[in-house]
C-alpha cells in the first residue's frame, strides 16, 4: 500500500478525532453543519415493488423505507388499517400476511413482495361479512372503532392459529390489540362466536 493511502482504522480514528464526515466517499474534515449532514444522507433511490393486497397485484414506486402500513393507506389508499403508536404496541394496523397477523407499521413495504398481504378491505366476500366482521356488530364489539379493524385482523389469525378455545386463551392470544374502550368482554364473546362459525377461516 502506497503512503498516501489510508486505512480504514486510520479514518475511524481521524473522524472520531476531529468530527469528520465521510460522505460520497470523500472525507470532509472539520466541524459538520446540520444542513452537509443531510445532504450527506440523502433520500435512498426509490424502489419499484410489486404488491399483492387482498389478492390483486400493485406496482408501486416507494421509498425502500416506507413502511407497508404507509403503502397501503397512503398509496393505495386503504385506510381501514388505522396509525395508532406507530411502534407496534398497540395493533391498530394488524394485517394478515400469507394468513399470519403483522404489524403493519414494524413491516417494511419492500420485503412484502411474493406475499399474499390481507387487509380488512379484503376481508368480506362481496356483500358478504367475514363471521367475525359480524360477530363484532352482533356482540356490539366495538365503540369508538378505531381499533376495531386491527381487533377483527388478529382475531381471524387468532381463530386460524387455533387459539380460540377459551376466554382465557384468546385474551392471552389477542393481548397485542388494546382496545381504549375497554371493549375487551365483547371482542372475546365475538371471536368465541366466530371461531364456531363453518366458514370461521375464510380470508386467513
Amino acid at each position: 500500500m502506497s503512503s498516501d493511502e489510508i486505512t480504514r482504522r486510520e479514518v475511524l480514528v481521524l473522524t472520531a478525532a476531529t468530527g469528520g464526515l465521510l460522505a460520497g466517499g470523500q472525507l470532509m474534515w472539520g466541524p459538520v453543519s446540520p444542513a452537509a449532514a443531510q445532504d450527506a444522507a440523502s433520500t435512498p433511490t426509490p424502489l419499484e415493488v410489486m404488491l399483492r393486497i387482498n389478492g390483486k397485484e400493485h406496482r408501486l414506486t416507494l421509498d425502500p423505507r416506507t413502511t407497508l402500513l404507509d403503502a397501503v393507506r397512503e398509496h393505495l389508499h386503504l385506510t381501514g388499517s388505522k396509525k395508532g403508536c406507530g411502534l407496534g404496541q398497540c395493533g391498530a394496523c394488524t394485517v394478515l400476511m400469507d394468513g399470519k397477523r403483522v404489524k403493519s407499521c414494524l413491516s417494511l413495504a419492500a420485503l412484502m413482495e411474493g406475499r399474499e398481504i390481507t387487509t380488512i378491505e379484503g376481508l368480506a366476500q362481496g356483500e358478504v361479512l367475514h363471521p367475525l366482521q359480524a360477530a363484532f356488530i352482533e356482540r356490539d364489539a366495538f365503540q369508538c372503532g378505531y381499533c376495531t379493524s386491527g381487533q377483527i385482523m388478529a382475531g381471524v389469525a387468532c381463530i386460524n392459529e387455533g387459539h380460540a378455545g377459551s376466554p382465557e386463551e384468546i385474551r392471552e392470544w389477542m393481548s397485542g390489540n388494546l382496545c381504549r374502550c375497554g371493549a375487551y368482554d365483547h371482542i372475546v364473546a365475538a371471536i368465541q362466536d366466530a371461531a364456531a362459525a363453518p366458514s370461521a377461516t375464510q380470508g386467513g
